[in-house]
This record gives structure tokens, C-alpha cells and sequence, in this order.
């Protein structure tokens, strides 16, 4: 920098003087500037995510609203139907008193009945439901709400890591994975019965749950895994497929040290934890199975029950839902072998395969089926990573219809179709 000497010898010499630069200003520590800059990144990944899902489950909303006031009947009660209504039972109550209105599927209530469902959901509920002016029902949506956002965020995750993962392996190609984050987020959003999410259901906090356990095996982040994978357990009977894959990777990543093994450790207690206590309650190891089998008529039969729904349906049925479950449960398969060819990382793709076996090879209410494959999100994956490398506009349009066909067939199946869920 010259001086005001410098300036005045350059003058006397007859030189042009030498102009100055002023620095720009600079933060008030680097500190400051460091941490700006990696913030913004790591709030991106979480608001980016929300904003979409709430976007697209608004969309769906208004549609329910609609739909409800066209069938003479409300929003609220639409979204407190069916299994809702036991969740709020157990988390007002506890599962000794639920009033005798709640039945099985076969319309009886005995004292096992409740012993059916899970527990985490509804102690959640209740838990919130002790704060001031909120009732249950009002907490059991609101939780949803926040689980939901969770779930969102921990897609978008799984589908950035995914995307870096196949970049050189898939035959689909490399794509951004910020995109593909935020397209698999949209599609979780967007999925056949996603109105789900919104009901007094499990299905947000378990595929919350088991969204960030599937991070946390995809980071080697081996006790967020195992704690997920605990809290899945306690939520609901599919977390079984959950703690497989998280127990698998854990001992398979051994090497990791006391981390890994301690997600082994932790993975079943939740699961096996709750199986006790209805040990305990019924007198039977087996209690829980007996309780939801004469219940709900739900056991494993190889697909038997599956493959004659989807052969009646499109067959005989005249009907929308059962014509549309047939053709998603379809679909699914299809998605798999997709999932299967583009070469996702094994432990997404074991999660996903086992979901779908899961439902697909058991009895019970067919009808559920859209419902109970929301966990499957995975699956979403390689359509996720193709849309990616569209133009935006392109995928943007492609989005529109998916997310109003959800719309549409959330609420024709909360109102229209009796016996969807």
C-alpha cells in the first residue's frame, strides 16, 4: 500500500501517484465466517426436505377436507379413523381400560384385544397429550406432523447417500444427489396412502425411525442405528425387518469396535421388550402372534392370501380400491426388481426387500396393503436418481400428477371406500 511519502515521491517525480485497494471488510472472527459456512449447508438438508413434504401433504389434505365435506362427514374424524381410534384409546387410557367400543376385526373386544398395538406410538401421544390445552387426538396429529418432517429429512438423506453411493456402479448413471434427496422426499410425500402420515398411525414414526437407522448404517454411525432400531421395536411388529438389517451391518462392521457391537446389543430390545410384556399379560410366549392372528387374521402364508386378492380384484372387482391396491401391490414388485438391477446399496435394498415380504407373503386385510408398503419408500430410489437428471421443469411436471393422483386416492379411500385401512 502506498503513503502519503510515496504518494508526494511519486508526484515530485512526475509519476502518476499509485492508487490504493481498500481490503474488504472482513467478518467480525474467522470463527464467525467458518461457521456460517458450514451451517447453511446442514440447515439446507433439514428445511429443504420439510418444506416439500409439507407442501405436497397440504395438497393432500385439501383434498381430504374436500372429500369429507362432499360425504356429509369432517376432516378430524377422517384422520381419527380405524386404528387411530385405538391409538388414542391406549394413549388416553392405558391398554387395561380401553373402552369396550373398540373392537377387533371380528367386532369383539376381550382383555388382550389392546395388547394388539404397540406401544410406542401411543405413549408418545400420551406424553404430549399431558401438556397444557392439548388434548389427545390433538396430540397424536401433531406428532405426526413433526415425525413426519423427521421421516422427510431422513429420506432426503438416505437418497443424497445413495445417489454418491451408485454414482459409478448404477446403470442409471450419476446423479445429484441433493436432487435425488429432495425427489425422494417428495415421493415419500407422495406415495398411494401417504394421507397416512397424517392420521393417528404409526406409519410416520416408524418410517421416521427407520429412515435414520438406515442413515446411521450408511454412516457407520452404529448408536444412532441400534437406538433407532430400539425405538422401531417398540413401535410396531415390522421393525423386525429393521433390526435384521441394522444387527447384520453392525456385526458385518465389526471391525468399527464397541460402537458396532453395541448396536448388535440394543437393536431387539424394544421388540423383544414388548413381546414380554404380553408374555407376562396372556401367560404365553407366543401371546402377542395369538392376539393379532384371531384378532386381525394376520399370519404368515406364504402370499397365498396376496396372490388370490390381486387375481380377484383385477378379475372380478368393479371397484377403484380394490382394483388400485392390486395394481400398487404389482407395482411394488416391479419397483423391487428395479431396486434389485440398479444396484443400491445392500443394506437399503435387504430393508426394502423384507418390507415387501413382509406384507406381501401375509394374510389379513388386503385393503391395507397401499398402507403397510409406505415403509418401502426405499424402493424409490432409481426413480428418485433418474428424475434427478431431467430438467427441472420435466420433473417438476412429472411430479404434479403423482402428487395429485395421491391426493385424489388418500381421500377416496378415508371416505369413500369403507374398509381401507
Amino acid at each position: 500500500m502506498a503513503t502519503g511519502t510515496d504518494v508526494g515521491a511519486s508526484a515530485r517525480d512526475g509519476r502518476a501517484p499509485r492508487r490504493t485497494r481498500t481490503a474488504p471488510a472482513e467478518p467480525a472472527t474467522v470463527g464467525a465466517r467458518i461457521r456460517d459456512l458450514s451451517a447453511r449447508p446442514a440447515v439446507r438438508a433439514w428445511v429443504e426436505p420439510i418444506v416439500v413434504f409439507l407442501v405436497i401433504r397440504a395438497i393432500g389434505i385439501a383434498m381430504l377436507a374436500r372429500f369429507a365435506q362432499l360425504r356429509e362427514t369432517t376432516l378430524g374424524d377422517s384422520l381419527g379413523l380405524w386404528d387411530g381410534q385405538w391409538m388414542i384409546a391406549i394413549a388416553e387410557y392405558g391398554y387395561r381400560h380401553v373402552p369396550f367400543t373398540q373392537t377387533d376385526a371380528r367386532g369383539l373386544h376381550t382383555p388382550d384385544t389392546a395388547y394388539a398395538f404397540f406401544p410406542g406410538y401411543p405413549m408418545l401421544v400420551g406424553a404430549v397429550a399431558k401438556l397444557p390445552l392439548i388434548t389427545p387426538y390433538g396430540a397424536a396429529i401433531t406428532v405426526n406432523v413433526v415425525l413426519g418432517c423427521v421421516a422427510a429429512v431422513g429420506a432426503a438423506r438416505i437418497g443424497a447417500i445413495c445417489a454418491r453411493m451408485m454414482a459409478d456402479r448404477s446403470p442409471i448413471g450419476p446423479a445429484d444427489p441433493r436432487r435425488t434427496g429432495l425427489l425422494l422426499a417428495a415421493l415419500f410425500a407422495a406415495t398411494p396412502m401417504s394421507v397416512v402420515l397424517n392420521m393417528a398411525y404409526t406409519e410416520a414414526l416408524f418410517c421416521a425411525l427407520a429412515a435414520w437407522a438406515l442413515v446411521g448404517v450408511l454412516e457407520r454411525r452404529w448408536l444412532l442405528a441400534g437406538i433407532c432400531a430400539l425405538l422401531a421395536g417398540a413401535s410396531r411388529p415390522t421393525a423386525v425387518v429393521v433390526i435384521g438389517v441394522v444387527m447384520l451391518a453392525a456385526i458385518l462392521a465389526r471391525r468399527d469396535g464397541w460402537r458396532a457391537w453395541a448396536a448388535v446389543a440394543i437393536s431387539p430390545l424394544g421388540y423383544l421388550g414388548y413381546l414380554a410384556v404380553v408374555w407376562a399379560h396372556t401367560g404365553s410366549p407366543t401371546g402377542w402372534f395369538r392376539i393379532q392372528t384371531e384378532g386381525w387374521g394376520t399370519e404368515f402364508d406364504m402370499g397365498r392370501a396376496t396372490f388370490d386378492f390381486v387375481n380377484d380384484a383385477l378379475v372380478h372387482s368393479g371397484e377403484v380400491a380394490p382394483v388400485a391396491t392390486a395394481w400398487i401391490i404389482i407395482a411394488t414388485l416391479g419397483m423391487l426388481m428395479v431396486a434389485v438391477w440398479s444396484r443400491m446399496p445392500w443394506p437399503v435394498l435387504l430393508y426394502g426387500v423384507l418390507v415387501v415380504a413382509s406384507i406381501v407373503l401375509s394374510s389379513g386385510l388386503m385393503m391395507s396393503r397401499a398402507r403397510l408398503l409406505l415403509p418401502a419408500f426405499v424402493l424409490l430410489i432409481p426413480l428418485a436418481m433418474a428424475m434427478a437428471r431431467w430438467r427441472r421443469g420435466v420433473a417438476i411436471a412429472t411430479l404434479v400428477p403423482i402428487v395429485m393422483g395421491s391426493a385424489w386416492f388418500g381421500a377416496h379411500m378415508l371416505t369413500v371406500y369403507p374398509h381401507a385401512m
